[in-house]
């Protein structure tokens, strides 16, 4: 058959129930966040909710290196805009601490009591906020909405400080939702209440990055074909408006080990983030 089209577009952004005990997550995360929040409060190399905002969610944990911190590395997490908080990932900072950076993870308000903009915006102030704690560049990376999160602060039309935004060195986006378009048209829309208007607004994908823009998309081989095309596709679209992009799909990952790279300190998306 040479063409193919999407018929259920619920389906096609649906990561548990299309990979084998699925159900497993986010549970699986739990007990290893946990801990390493334990052994980092232990050594006195955690500060956990730090406010960066008035709502309830507007908090972030910061961990540090020993010694000096190199720069600051924030991560964004998922869960489609409305599910999921700072606490499921805390072990995926070990990577970026074991080269020296520290890490920043912050929680933000979920769909629907805002909106995916407010997202965005509240993401900027966390990322602002931590940049006031860490000297130095800063690295950012954030997993499937996460992915949109990270990438939207360094469009052309970016809501971090011109200041906070100037150390931004590299983005890496993991199984990134880059063109919200589609899922208009799926039963998350429930909750993320988008219009075709809304949608494309805040769509990286439609916009042009930022000055000194470095993107790198990364997804799982094994992932849905949805999170696949949007990976290429973003790399693929800011390339051609100036930026410098790269994209890979890490064999036998899906979509929830993909971020598993990020607690080795030794693995290639680690050293890619960090570049």
């Amino acid at each position: 058959m040479l063409f193919y089209r999407i018929d259920d577009w619920s389906d096609a952004y649906t990561n548990g129930g299309n990979i084998p005990r699925g159900e497993a997550w986010p549970e699986v995360w739990v007990e290893p966040a946990r801990l390493y929040r334990e052994r980092m409060i232990e050594a006195g190399r955690a500060r956990l909710d730090l406010s960066y905002g008035a709502n309830p969610r507007n908090r972030f944990d910061l961990f540090l290196p020993q010694g000096t911190p190199k720069g600051l590395v924030v991560y964004i997490h998922g869960g489609y805009w409305q599910a999921l908080d700072k606490n499921y990932w805390s072990h995926l900072a070990h990577g970026s601490i074991e080269h020296g950076f520290a890490v920043a993870m912050p929680s933000y308000t979920l769909c629907p009591d805002v909106r995916v903009g407010n997202i965005v915006q509240e993401v900027a102030a966390a990322i602002s906020d931590a940049a006031g704690e860490i000297d130095g560049p800063i690295h950012l990376t954030g997993h499937s909405a996460g992915g949109h999160l990270v990438t939207r602060m360094v469009a052309e039309t970016s809501p971090l400080p011109n200041d906070v935004r100037s150390r931004v060195r590299t983005v890496v986006s993991i199984s990134g939702v880059h063109d919200l378009r589609p899922l208009v048209n799926t039963n998350l829309n429930a909750k993320l209440r988008l219009d075709d208007a809304e949608a494309a607004q805040e769509s990286p994908v439609l916009m042009r990055p930022g000055r000194d823009t470095r993107l790198f998309c990364w997804v799982g081989a094994n992932e849905r074909s949805e999170f696949v095309r949007q990976n290429t596709l973003m790399a693929s679209v800011w390339l051609g408006l100036g930026a410098e992009t790269g994209a890979y799909a890490e064999p036998d990952k899906h979509h929830f080990t993909i971020v598993d790279g990020l607690a080795d300190p030794h693995h290639p998306l680690v050293k890619t983030l960090l570049s």
